[in-house]
């Protein structure tokens, strides 16, 4: 197992005022058949959330959440050091897979940067693009169901931020283990959503540490930790996956760090969070902890006002995990390792609010 890789203690900006800046498919796949409720998706409090697949999603589809995605798909560019992606996948992939794939913005650049590769999205929404290059292609499929490609069939396979839409990472570790080319790559990445401050200067009592709390309560009842990311290692580890590695990129909540990159991602995690916060979490919240809508927006307005507020410096971890499957050049004849099992959330690790 590879070490794990922690940004440094981000440094504030020593001027910091208090209120801050104002297609490929198998036969009988589910996509096969597109209705026009899946295309409309289903209206729940002024905004609409997908329909496919057989559990509920907790972010919406619509166009605001649509432009809220490829904003951040600019922010993870820039706090990755213009990266798109970690592993060492070489110059010349054939297939490539984007599990999860939103509005298909990183399977457009990535088919761009590799014309070598066919490069297949795929999500439970219908929101991509209709003009994508040659090389890119878009499916309709519910991705925590058996999968229908064929086995040993992709150089890399790729997903981002499927915060609130897996029940089951073990499985679809093991499915990512399945599909994969011996040598082939996988590479998971999500923001947390909790809350870490290197400094103490952010109150035990915040708002945002209460937003915090609040997400980690809910996502465990709606069966989605948001810190599920943090166990990735493991279970690729466990999975039988080689040269693991785990980094772990401090995503500032709005532009407090001096360093211009940082202080630029965190002007983007604040527009994303002060226009975003109430489709990620009205569903989330309503279903789970029982609010209203109304109790829910309420809620938020004390949380809006800390996320501009820069003497705070609070961040969120950002989990990348990458990792190889065995064989290739280096194939060992033998037998594969069982299918991961999966096991509930640790007890003992601390909620979100912990320093």
């Amino acid at each position: 197992m590879a070490d794990l890789h922690l940004q440094d203690a981000i440094q504030p900006e020593e001027d910091s005022d208090d209120e801050g800046a104002d297609l490929e498919s198998t036969a009988g796949s589910s996509l096969t058949s597109i209705t026009s409720s899946v295309l409309q998706g289903k209206v729940e409090d002024g905004r609409v959330y997908a329909v496919h697949g057989r559990e509920e999603y907790g972010m919406p589809m619509d166009d605001v959440e649509l432009d809220r995605i490829d904003m951040c798909h600019a922010k993870y560019y820039a706090l990755m050091e213009k990266k798109r992606f970690l592993s060492p996948i070489g110059d010349s992939p054939q297939r490539i897979l984007d599990l999860g794939c939103g509005t298909g913005i990183w399977s457009i650049d990535i088919a761009d940067m590799f014309p070598s590769a066919d490069v297949i999205g795929v999500d439970i929404a219908p929101t991509q693009p209709d003009w994508v290059p040659p090389n890119c292609h878009f499916e309709l499929d519910d991705i925590e169901q058996p999968w229908t490609w064929k086995p040993n069939s992709f150089d890399f396979i790729f997903t981002r931020d499927l915060i609130l839409a897996v029940r089951d990472w073990p499985r679809l570790i093991d499915q990512t283990y399945t599909h994969l080319k011996p040598g082939g790559w996988a590479e998971f990445h999500c923001v947390t959503g909790t809350l870490r401050c290197d400094d103490g200067s952010v109150p035990a009592d915040s708002p945002m540490r209460r937003f915090s709390d609040a997400l980690w309560a809910s996502t465990r009842i709606f069966g989605t930790p948001i810190d599920d990311p943090a166990r990735w290692r493991g279970w690729f580890t466990a999975r039988g996956f080689e040269d693991v590695t785990e980094v772990v990129y401090k995503l500032p909540t709005n532009p407090w760090p001096r360093d211009p990159r940082l202080k630029l991602v965190g002007a983007f995690e604040m527009e994303n969070l002060l226009f975003g916060l109430s489709g990620m979490v009205t569903r989330l919240f309503s279903k789970a902890l029982k609010w209203s809508p109304e109790q829910v927006q309420v809620f938020l307005v004390d949380v809006r006002k800390e996320i501009k507020n820069r003497s705070l410096h609070c961040y969120w971890p950002y989990y990348v995990v990458y990792a190889r499957k065995p064989g290739g050049e280096e194939m060992v004849k033998a037998q594969p390792p069982a299918p991961l099992a999966a096991s509930p959330s640790p007890t003992s690790s601390p909620g979100p609010a912990a320093q």
